[in-house]
């Protein structure tokens, strides 16, 4: 089922993620998205994230949805022409997967193939775009298709960006290009969460507020100076360092964060990962009910 019509029937969207092996073999990536079945609406499925090479997120989501599970399929710009991005989203649509999660993508120069040519024939904005017109039922040439494919498209936005500025105008030209959903980077300071939301709120586009599990001070500290638009106050840092069960301090960090921001905005999506099965934990301990 679409995002936006489980939003119009009153839900509250929980959505988690998992990443394709990097193999043939898609069981593990079951498994662990198995865990998250009646707790979470949907599942998201990486598309090849940081720019390592795996299984790919088409292939994944196929799968997900074979087994009874909800698909995101998330899909970045790197790797493929226009031709590639619209034909993988028609084969989206001929799958039945019902959302799309579209991606400018982390550069080749930071994984495991960094000799390899980027693509970017399109961005997050043009591909949002691309999707709106199949849609409509004519591909970026102007031709027109047999059957429109009908699914949601989504974007996301960094709410801890600094600058900021620059973040909402291209959020609005995502919106304009035809985002029907926002998921957003991590946010660990509800402050920064309202004031986002208050310079969004005009947008009329249902938000999904990201949190990356953390495990450690370490790991925090890592983030704050390596991944841009993610900040973790030096308070939670500290509360990392002195827990004894620093893995446990986590799931408690994003539980309490989810109780705080949760009310802002229309759902939560965790990134959790290698800790796909503390997903669970983490909702209960937030008070979030099971998924319908």
């Amino acid at each position: 089922m679409k995002i936006t019509d489980r939003m119009r029937r009153g839900e509250y969207i929980v959505t988690s993620e998992v990443g394709p092996a990097k193999g043939a073999d898609g069981s593990g990536m079951l498994r662990e998205a198995e865990t998250l079945q009646g707790r979470v609406h949907a599942v998201n499925v990486t598309d090849q994230q940081g720019a390592v090479m795996r299984l790919g997120s088409l292939a994944g989501s196929g799968m997900l949805k074979r087994h009874g599970l909800e698909p995101v399929f998330q899909l970045t710009c790197r790797d493929r022409n226009r031709i590639g991005l619209q034909s993988d989203l028609l084969s989206a649509s001929a799958l039945g997967i019902d959302n799309v999660l579209c991606l400018t993508g982390d550069h080749v120069s930071l994984g495991d193939h960094p000799q390899a040519k980027p693509v970017f024939d399109l961005d997050s904005v043009s591909l949002l775009h691309a999707g709106s017109e199949l849609k409509q039922g004519r591909d970026l040439a102007g031709n027109a298709l047999e059957a429109a494919p009908d699914f949601d498209l989504g974007c996301v936005a960094s709410p801890a960006a600094d600058p900021l500025r620059p973040q909402l105008y291209k959020l609005e030209r995502k919106v304009v290009a035809g985002a029907q959903f926002i998921q957003t980077q991590a946010v660990y300071d509800p402050r920064t969460f309202d004031d986002f939301m208050k310079r969004v709120e005009h947008l009329n586009v249902p938000v999904i507020l990201g949190m990356v599990l953390l495990k450690s001070g370490r790991m925090a500290r890592f983030m704050n100076k390596h991944v841009s638009g993610i900040r973790v106050p030096e308070p939670l840092v500290e509360e990392l360092d002195r827990a004894e069960d620093k893995r446990a301090a986590g799931v408690e960090i994003a539980a309490r964060l989810i109780r705080e921001m949760g009310d802002m905005c229309q759902g939560v999506h965790l990134m959790p990962l290698d800790r796909v099965g503390a997903v669970p934990q983490i909702l209960e301990t937030a008070g979030i009910a099971e998924a319908a």
